[in-house]
């Protein structure tokens, strides 16, 4: 069993906001997440797990500090988990230049290009090592988890879902990039990690997984603030996402618009606990 380091432990809401880190045999490096222990868990009484992916230049840090999710978690009983967004120090040439591709932006795939493909392996990472080091390390229920995310990380939550039917309870995301391969920060990340083929693209595109979804039925709830200038600069397209899924009985997409919002943790935060009570009614 890999061992795990205890970086920081906070009281919070009479539960435990702890971050650790761990060699990853998946990443080929050192990894830190953030795991919320609501207060009601324990050996004799394990709790579902929420999984949260943030954003582009995120870490496991911000969505621990600004979303104000804690008090939601321990009110329900739910853990939350939060990975970091990208491999960290692994001396790739350029992996600091741009916000927008290597440090803070693993966009949740599992690179097949080098540099990129030794270490830039997220998707993996997120759907079973860091599963697995949860499941054997915290009183969580295995068969009870759901996940979440922002901007990025809502693609990731999306995909992840999509090529694993039926390993999370339940999926939403706040403002996700919905359609990479038809945006700029899509192509230019999927163009770095997996190559010149858009074909391969595919297979990391929530819009594509969608018309071609086979597996157990399955409700995608997006929220989407109205005012995002990267909504209205086309970078995340949840209509594609939506249109893509009216042409698949198995899967149904619940888009809610919210006026005068913007991509900001603040708007996460004003919506954070309906995302959270989502998720509670589909893993109790």
């Amino acid at each position: 069993m890999p061992s795990l380091t205890l970086v920081s432990s906070n009281k919070c809401f009479a539960g435990d906001q702890n971050v650790y880190s761990h060699q990853s045999s998946t990443l080929n490096c050192s990894m830190k997440f953030s795991i919320y222990i609501p207060p009601n868990a324990d050996i004799e009484n394990k709790v579902p797990v929420l999984y949260w992916l943030s954003g582009l230049t995120c870490t496991e840090e911000n969505f621990v500090i600004k979303a104000g999710a804690q008090r939601y978690a321990a009110e329900n009983g739910i853990a939350i988990v939060c990975p970091d967004t990208s491999p960290r120090n692994v001396n790739i040439p350029g992996e600091d230049d741009s916000y927008d591709f290597g440090s803070g932006a693993g966009f949740y795939v599992d690179a097949t290009q080098e540099p990129w493909s030794k270490h830039y392996k997220m998707n993996s990472y997120v759907t079973s090592e860091l599963i697995n080091l949860i499941s054997d390390n915290f009183p969580m229920l295995s068969n009870k988890k759901s996940i979440c995310g922002h901007s990025m990380g809502g693609h990731g939550a999306l995909i992840c879902a999509l090529k694993n039917p039926g390993l999370y309870c339940s999926v939403s995301a706040f403002a996700p990039i919905s359609n990479p391969i038809n945006c700029p920060w899509g192509q230019k990340a999927f163009k770095g990690y997996l190559g010149e083929n858009q074909n391969d693209w595919k297979e990391f595109d929530a819009t594509s997984l969608v018309a071609n979804y086979s597996g157990v039925p399955i409700e995608i709830f997006i929220d989407q603030g109205i005012d995002d200038k990267f909504y209205k600069e086309k970078q995340l397209l949840p209509e594609n996402l939506v249109e893509s899924s009216a042409k698949n009985n198995n899967v149904q997409v619940v888009l809610k618009m919210r006026d005068g919002y913007d991509h900001s943790y603040f708007y996460i935060a004003s919506f954070i606990g309906e995302h959270i009570e989502y998720h509670v009614k589909h893993l109790k």
